[in-house]
């Protein structure tokens, strides 16, 4: 049975890169969880912020550099979520910069450039807003792996878009 963040089994004994990892994934899960909720309470709102972050940090202390990517994509896709602009661009920025310094295509290279598209939208800077989806879009066409463009495509195709899209 997969016990939830609150419900973690004290009867085992984890290594510490075990109990990262598990962190990770279940704040990840639970992120979301909270984003498909549609009636999210503003303590629901918080603790998905929070809970984005702490997965980050968790993979940050185990993950490669690809964990940290998508780690800050999602803290930026949260508060852009969330209509709070500068953390959700300063995150996109993160996101942007790891993906171009290790060189990361396909996937990882479209869910980059939706962050930053994202961040301007909620931003309403419409000029930069256009650069990064058209680059999300055309990037999103060319993913590889039909799963992978799937996932993709359903999260470019969500909203909010702030009336840009």
């Amino acid at each position: 049975m997969n016990k939830g963040v609150n419900e973690i089994d004290e009867e085992k004994k984890y290594t510490i890169k075990e109990g990262h990892k598990w962190f990770a994934i279940e704040l990840n899960n639970l992120v979301w969880n909270l984003l498909g909720k549609a009636d999210r309470t503003r303590e629901e709102d918080e603790r998905m912020i929070h809970a984005a972050h702490a997965s980050c940090y968790h993979w940050g202390e185990i993950g490669e550099p690809i964990n940290l990517q998508r780690g800050e994509w999602m803290i930026s896709h949260v508060y852009a979520i969330l209509n709070r602009q500068e953390p959700a661009f300063y995150h996109a920025k993160e996101c942007m910069e790891l993906t171009e310094k290790n060189k990361f295509v396909d996937f990882d290279l479209a869910y980059a450039y939706e962050a930053m598209a994202r961040a301007y939208a909620a931003a309403g800077e419409k000029p930069e807003y256009e650069k990064y989806i058209e680059l999300a879009k055309e990037t999103g066409k060319m993913i590889k792996n039909e799963e992978d463009k799937k996932i993709f495509d359903s999260d470019f195709s969500s909203e909010p878009w702030y009336g840009m899209k």
